[in-house]
């Protein structure tokens, strides 16, 4: 076949799939892949649990078994342990995964080979197994941020791998939990140790640090005492009705041990925690890193289908929809983070918190799906101010809470301001004058963040970096490829300036010699992900340029295209598209695979490709 009937075929044929997908309620939930992390993290909060006699424990008995099983039929040919099945050994989950062998006695016993190789891998990467040395590469990996660093310590202490109980807690760094009990207004002006979103860990970590080793400060030691019981009360406040703080099992299991190892196992919070845990644990024994994406992937998959998505689905489906989106948002300000109505979380369930990204593509969303009646006008309209309220001074956009600066994962970012400008523009004709002054003056200060942003050296100059997808090949797993890809997608009437310029030669100059795209110039595998989302972005820029005086670099743009998507289509006549790769990152740099993501980026690359190829 032509390249215009090949491209028909594959489009039609990753169309359909990605239709089939859908769920009952004619929606997308998805499949993340199963954890390492999560699972060692959740049988270790069960064992926890268990051994201090909660009520009920005998059903957790089964799942520690399993998890164990598991991991230990899981674990990498180097004897390590990565967060997903795909993934790269690392020092966090192979540090996890050994010591949940370690909290069960009988467990290291049973699977000593399991353990000595992942001790042997400690060695070789830490330097030694010892509390110290092991304590310090974990610190060393995540510096300044201790979101992470400090629930892995708390883990090794409650099970016994960094020695005698009280030289144990001497390798955990105490926590201020005392600060949660401050307005929450004040968060950010406190420069907290942790992310806007570990509030739970900041607590439960720092009272069982308390617990176990108080602090020789007077002072420090009192206002701790006093103030204990008012954090654990914030702390129930913060907990969904399931039980799972952010649906996340990580996150859910580190408060649970943290409780359960301090004289909280009977604790409320602790009791629906450990039914969260029960909830989602998976046939096979194993955990994932959350419970689904489901609100995110449903409007990923929407816009993948153009901005005329209704007209590729019957209108009763495109309507269903559509109101199952305008449910998501949320109305009332929301306890966990303190944001105002508007926002839309990832996920549809309980544990879900508003963000940028996933409010600007339910925005996207909504305005593919037609109909724009005043019900979907007034929610765009509160989602609009939602992220004009979010943007930081510097003009980007951050994830959660404005105003959070001092660590990576609630800074600005590149993609996820790119995205709120795709979703400002896309609405901007139907908003009130006043509200289209605010949303031009917000997309200048974007585009200035952006410029300030673009890499201007070496390898990587016209790259943008992104925050929330990462490539485990690159040597410091950043995913230039997906940041200038995104951003990209959002400078369509800016195609003739020098930085969107400068971002597409880049993606031309990485291109591999068979046509695909992996995470960088240094990155050592291609993916269908990466491929797919540089061809849509490329697709976007030819398309913006058709018909313009200036169209500088068309044709190397076009052939570039043209050989990307070819790539694309061999791996959707021959089956391999639908297999995914670790390309997500979730909270502190956690990997994960989502089963849809190959299937919703090739069907937005092949649709947008077709339109300039004269499919």
């Amino acid at each position: 076949m032509n390249l215009p009937s090949r491209l028909r075929a594959a489009l039609t044929l990753a169309r359909s799939t990605l239709l089939a997908a859908r769920n009952a309620q004619g929606h997308w939930t998805g499949e993340l892949s199963s954890s390492a992390l999560s699972t060692a993290t959740a049988v270790c909060a069960l064992t926890l649990c268990e051994r201090h006699g909660q009520s009920g424990s005998p059903r957790t008995a089964p799942h520690i078994s399993c998890g164990l099983d598991w991991l230990a039929a899981h674990a990498n040919a180097d004897g390590g342990w990565g967060d997903t099945t795909l993934s790269l050994s690392n020092i966090s989950t192979t540090t996890l995964g050994w010591a949940a062998f370690g909290m069960v006695p009988a467990a290291e016993e049973k699977y000593r080979a399991v353990v000595e190789e992942a001790e042997r891998w400690l060695r070789q990467h830490a330097g030694s197994i010892a509390p110290g040395p092991l304590s310090s590469a974990i610190i060393g990996r995540y510096g300044n941020d201790r979101t992470f660093s400090v629930p892995i310590l708390t883990t090794c202490a409650l099970a016994g791998r960094l020695g005698a109980a009280k030289d144990a807690w001497a390798q955990v760094i105490p926590l201020p939990f005392e600060l949660a009990v401050c307005p929450p207004e004040w968060f950010a002006a406190l420069r907290l140790p942790v992310v806007s979103y570990a509030l739970p860990a900041l607590i439960a970590m720092g009272v069982a640090r308390h617990r176990h080793r108080p602090s020789r400060n007077p002072l420090a030691r009192g206002v701790r005492n006093l103030t204990e019981r008012r954090a654990m009360a914030v702390l129930s406040k913060v907990q969904p009705d399931n039980g799972g703080f952010l649906e996340a099992t990580p996150l859910t299991s580190f408060v649970v041990m943290s409780l359960a190892g301090s004289g909280y196992a009977d604790h409320a919070v602790t009791r629906k925690g450990v039914g969260f845990l029960l909830a989602s644990v998976r046939a096979d024994g194993s955990w994932p890193i959350d419970t689904n994406l489901a609100t995110w992937l449903t409007t990923l998959a929407v816009n993948a289908l153009g901005p005329d998505a209704h007209n590729a689905l019957p209108e009763p489906e495109s309507r269903l929809i559509r109101e199952w989106l305008l449910r998501q948002q949320y109305r009332a300000p929301h306890p966990y983070t303190n944001a105002p109505p508007g926002g839309w979380a990832w996920t549809d369930l309980p544990g879900g918190v508003p963000d940028a990204d996933d409010t600007a593509g339910a925005l996207l969303a909504l305005r593919s799906l037609g109909d724009v009646d005043e019900r979907a006008r007034a929610a765009a309209g509160a989602g609009i101010d939602w992220l004009l309220n979010l943007q930081n001074r510097d003009g980007g956009v951050p994830t959660f809470c404005r105003g959070w600066g001092k660590l990576p994962f609630d800074q600005s970012s590149a993609d996820l301001t790119a995205h709120a400008m795709r979703a400002w523009a896309a609405w901007l004709p139907e908003l009130s004058v006043e509200q289209q002054g605010h949303v031009r003056k917000a997309m200048a200060r974007a585009r200035s963040f952006l410029t300030a942003r673009q890499q201007h050296d070496g390898d990587l100059t016209g790259a943008w970096k992104p925050l929330w997808f990462g490539d485990q090949h690159s040597p410091d797993e950043i995913n230039w490829t997906y940041g200038t890809s995104r951003v990209l997608l959002a400078l369509p009437e800016y195609a003739a300036e020098r930085p969107t310029q400068a971002a597409a030669r880049w993606l031309v100059k990485t291109q591999r010699a068979d046509g695909s795209w992996g995470g960088g110039p240094a990155s050592g595998k291609s993916s269908v992900e990466e491929t797919a989302l540089t061809v849509e972005a490329l697709a976007g820029l030819l398309e913006s340029q058709r018909g313009k005086v200036n169209e500088e670099g068309s044709d190397e743009l076009e052939s570039a295209l043209t050989k990307g998507v070819s790539w694309l289509m061999g791996r959707v006549e021959d089956g391999s598209w639908l297999q995914p790769s670790p390309i997500g990152f979730y909270f502190a740099k956690l990997w994960y695979f989502e089963r849809l993501y190959p299937l919703i980026f090739t069907v937005g690359a092949l649709g947008r490709a077709a339109k300039v190829l004269g499919s």
